[in-house]
């Protein structure tokens, strides 16, 4: 099964891709084809396209089940310890992300000198969630501590 997603894409392309798969959404496609005809049509995604973005997803025999196809898009694979992982480009606004790839957060208490972060020891990619129950685990602690 694949998963195509254009961006910015020529309608002859859009044409050509819909003999060979369902267009479910503009420029979303979809459908089960052979690995061949996925490259072909991956070759004239790569031929056609000038400006726009594509993305693919596709069934591959590995431990995710899924490998990406990138063209033109911010976003790139990479291998992580065997995981292929989209990764999203660095920030270009005036945000600071500290080195576990949180947002800094922290703020000097004026007596201590010391630096206290909302999320310090929370690694890079948690989701919300995940940080909220931490948090409250962390500040039951210090109530049960403190009294």
């Amino acid at each position: 099964m694949i998963v195509v997603v254009l961006t910015a894409c020529p309608v002859g392309l859009r044409g050509d891709l819909t003999r060979w798969l369902l267009e479910i959404a503009p420029d979303v496609f979809v459908g089960h084809v052979s690995a061949r005809v996925r490259e072909k049509l991956w070759g004239r995604i790569e031929g056609q396209m000038r400006t726009g973005k594509a993305i693919m997803v596709y069934s591959a025999r590995n431990e995710q089940h899924l490998a990406f196809r990138v063209h033109n898009a911010e976003w790139i694979p990479k291998d992580c310890e065997g995981l292929e992982l989209m990764v999203r480009p660095a920030r270009s606004n005036a945000e600071t992300v500290d080195s576990t790839g949180m947002r800094d957060t922290s703020q000097k208490n004026e007596g201590d000198g010391h630096q206290t972060s909302e999320h310090a020891s929370m690694p890079h990619g948690w989701s919300n969630a995940s940080k909220y129950r931490k948090a409250k685990s962390m500040m039951r602690r210090r109530r049960a501590g403190g009294q």
